[in-house]
């Protein structure tokens, strides 16, 4: 931990006064090890089937069927991608060359992509996800890199070079089709307000007014709130420039229960996905109301490297076929209930 951060992480611990003690404390410590690009050294050792609902208002993906072929249009079905291949073009020779696939992903979001404070690895469902996609381009699940990005430097860092792929819950929308390339869809989660248990905020609802909102930048959970915040306090002044503050909107979605925890936020606005494993990590917050949007999330390329994208294509074809199961089973289950099995593919 670095000395200047020391002292926030101080700050943190003597004001997590009844925030789930032991969990808050690490909590507060992934903040301080979010806030930058974090380079990793690679670890050792018809349509879609209609989604059902989980336990806790939380999306069943529609199986793992073979896919389906859809008219391509104006992002009627943005998670539609391209036709498995194992054909190999410049992308898949650029990454076999290197000998090693390059993987942007989290290592502060529980259950999905964190660092094993015990094993000191990386571990979580985005992070087997990658190591089978390793394993389909080069034979081997450990010839990955991974490097941590946050979340507002997710597109950023493919469209640099800095990474070949994304896996970091990122969801599949119309605006992001005309950025990045993506996948097929892997799981579906929807947006859904986080806050403490004795809060009288009850949800994505009036029940916001006034109420200071924390938010990833970047995020489809940001842009709900652009499009309709409840009269909720939800941008910084100065947002994205050498002013912002880095409060209400901030570089990781972590940070923001983080900032719940230590009072200078009411409530936070998340995939109800990653809202589950907070909430798994601190007793003293739960999820409000229901979730108010359907989203996919997809592995993400850069634009124009095709022959990747068809490879993650074909990885998940047969990952949806019992490795998904059992990532599942693993990593999601105990705080996901109920969810049945991946999104049915959809190909365009």
């Amino acid at each position: 931990m670095s000395e200047g951060t020391e002292p926030l992480v101080r700050r943190a611990a003597r004001r997590l006064r009844g925030w789930g003690g032991v969990a808050a404390m690490a909590v507060a410590c992934g903040l301080t090890a979010s806030l930058t690009l974090l380079p990793l050294a690679r670890e050792e050792g018809g349509a879609a089937a209609a989604p059902g609902a989980g336990v806790g208002g939380v999306g069943i993906g529609g199986g793992a069927g073979v896919g389906v072929q859809v008219k391509a249009d104006t992002c009627r079905n943005p998670e539609a991608s391209l036709t498995p291949s194992t054909e190999d073009g410049p992308a898949i020779r650029a990454v076999k060359e290197r000998g090693k696939l390059i993987v942007g992903v989290d290592q502060s979001s529980y259950r999905w992509g964190y660092r094993n404070p015990e094993k000191g690895v990386l571990e979580g469902f985005d992070i087997a996800l990658a190591r089978a996609v390793a394993k389909g381009v080069l034979g081997d699940e450990n010839a990955v890199i991974f490097r941590a990005i946050p979340t507002n430097q997710r597109i950023a860092a493919l469209d640099s070079g800095k990474v070949d792929l994304v896996v970091r819950t990122m969801t599949i929308n119309c605006k992001r089709i005309e950025q990045v390339a993506f996948s097929t869809a892997y799981f579906q989660a929807g947006q859904q307000v986080l806050a403490p248990k004795r809060s009288d905020i009850t949800g994505y609802d009036p029940s916001l007014r006034g109420k200071r909102v924390c938010t990833a930048e970047g995020s489809t959970a940001h842009e709900a709130l652009e499009e309709n915040s409840f009269g909720a306090v939800f941008e910084d002044e100065g947002d994205g420039t050498k002013d912002d503050k880095d409060l209400l909107t901030v570089p990781n979605q972590l940070d923001c229960l983080a900032r719940l925890q230590l009072g200078e936020v009411d409530a936070v606005v998340t995939d109800n996905a990653l809202a589950a494993g907070q909430a798994a990590q601190d007793p003293a917050v739960e999820l409000k109301g229901k979730p108010f949007t359907k989203e996919y999330y997809g592995v993400a390329a850069k634009l124009g490297n095709d022959d990747l994208v068809r490879r993650v294509n074909h990885v998940l074809v047969g990952y949806r076929q019992g490795p998904w199961q059992a990532a599942y089973r693993q990593w999601l289950e105990k705080d996901l209930p109920g969810i049945s099995g991946p999104p049915a593919p959809l190909y365009k």
